[in-house]
């Protein structure tokens, strides 16, 4: 009998505190930050805008940190083009960073909820990040 009023309890208490977030007041800022830990997804070059000032590779050639992209060649939403240009805007710089480009990869090949899914791409990449992570003494 504690077991189910304990259920109950946590039950209770669950649904409390989603509908607490829920109806919670919402808020929003803009948040700037310099290329210190910068991190990006997608896209490398675009069309400047008051959220997006600067693209990936705007900054390649001044970055201190270095950045491991993994970009497969056939991916429709992002060019080869742009990644070879980001690639040599990365040379210009010091930063020690790499782009692998897969060829015939499509875009999402390392997520194996997808069909997108390619099974060797996905684990060198896994490798290669491992390896990155451990050569930056990340983790």
């Amino acid at each position: 009998m504690k077991e189910l009023s304990r259920r109950k309890f946590i039950l209770v208490s669950t649904l409390a505190a989603g509908f607490a977030l829920a109806v919670r007041p919402i808020s929003a800022q803009v948040i700037t930050t310099d290329t210190e830990g910068l991190t990006w997804y997608g896209r490398l070059v675009g069309e400047s805008s008051s959220l997006t000032p600067k693209h990936p590779i705007d900054i390649a050639p001044v970055l201190k940190a270095p950045v491991l992209g993994l970009y497969g060649g056939s991916d429709e939403l992002i060019p080869n083009n742009t990644v070879e240009r980001m690639q040599q805007a990365l040379k210009r710089g010091r930063s020690g960073s790499e782009i692998i480009l897969y060829p015939d990869t499509p875009h999402g090949f390392f997520a194996d909820y997808r069909p997108t899914y390619r099974q060797q791409q996905a684990e060198d990449a896994w490798k290669r990040l491992q390896a990155w992570f451990k050569q930056h003494g990340v983790g």
